[in-house]
């Protein structure tokens, strides 16, 4: 990779405000075993505007409760949900651009919620553990935020590069490799890694093109986002600039138990669920 595109890119994502205090705070009490509702609750309590989106969540539509208190919200979601919950919502404001170049924004998210929703939806019917399926979900919406910088850094080069994946017929990832020396895979590893955000959801930004090399903890999450991924692209439910995706390693359906005849099924399911879970770009 080019050394001064190298630079661009860090400038980029240094110049990106980093995550609250508050919401730094969330995460590490939530990354803590001992860590109760209570503790969460002391410190989200003393960010207003945190309040406000945690509880507007809460209520919407999209799990359909009626909650006013945050202690009673946090414990009936779970902290595990409450903390995807937070830092989806935080990384969406934070990375939202509207900046010419290859990518429409609105096509973007609407790629990134359909692979969240349809990660969570295969998640349920695989027999997941519901208080994990939030993760599901955030892995989905946040796998491809490595584009944003590619498209804000190099708006007409990132263009041509999605144009020249189409008529190679090849998909975007190996056309980024080819023609810009770097991936979204990549530079979303830089953004999370600036960010100090460890685990699971790295593993996904970082992996979800090279999944059959793999060999972390996290292959049950990475392997559902290749699915989802792949799902999105085929229904063509959003765009974020790959007309052709690469097919799933067979590991990946053997894995997850399921085949590509479970898309069709699912379909009507997503497409209810992306509705409702449009309150995650509008917060």
């Amino acid at each position: 990779m080019d050394e001064v595109l190298s630079t661009k890119l860090d400038g980029y994502i240094k110049n990106i405000p980093s995550l609250s205090t508050t919401l730094s705070k969330v995460l590490e009490i939530c990354n803590n075993p001992q860590a109760s509702p209570v503790d969460l609750n002391h410190v989200i309590t003393l960010d207003p505007v945190l309040v406000g989106r945690v509880l507007k969540l809460i209520n919407s539509a999209y799990y359909g409760l009626a909650v006013t208190s945050t202690i009673k919200a946090i414990t009936m979601l779970g902290i595990n949900t409450v903390k995807n919950l937070t830092l989806a919502s935080a990384i969406i404001r934070k990375l939202s651009s509207k900046e010419s170049g290859g990518l429409n924004p609105e096509g973007y998210w609407r790629h990134s919620l359909c692979v969240g929703v349809a990660a969570k939806v295969l998640a349920r019917k695989r027999g997941v553990d519901p208080n994990l399926l939030e993760e599901y979900f955030t892995a989905g919406l946040l796998h491809d935020i490595g584009k944003i910088p590619l498209n804000a850094v190099l708006p007409q080069d990132y263009l041509l590069t999605i144009k020249s994946a189409d008529l190679g017929k090849v998909s975007l990832v190996q056309a980024e490799a080819e023609d810009l020396g770097i991936t979204h895979n990549d530079v979303g590893a830089r953004i999370l890694k600036a960010w100090r955000i460890e685990g699971a959801l790295e593993d996904v930004v970082t992996h979800h093109h090279t999944c059959a090399a793999y060999a972390g903890k996290h292959t049950d999450l990475l392997y559902s986002i290749v699915a989802a991924n792949y799902f999105a692209c085929l229904m063509e439910i959003g765009f974020a600039g790959d007309c052709h995706p690469a097919k799933p390693a067979p590991l990946v359906w053997k894995a997850l138990g399921i085949g590509r005849d479970l898309f069709d099924d699912i379909r009507p399911i997503v497409d209810e669920e992306i509705v409702k879970a449009q309150i995650f770009l509008n917060l």
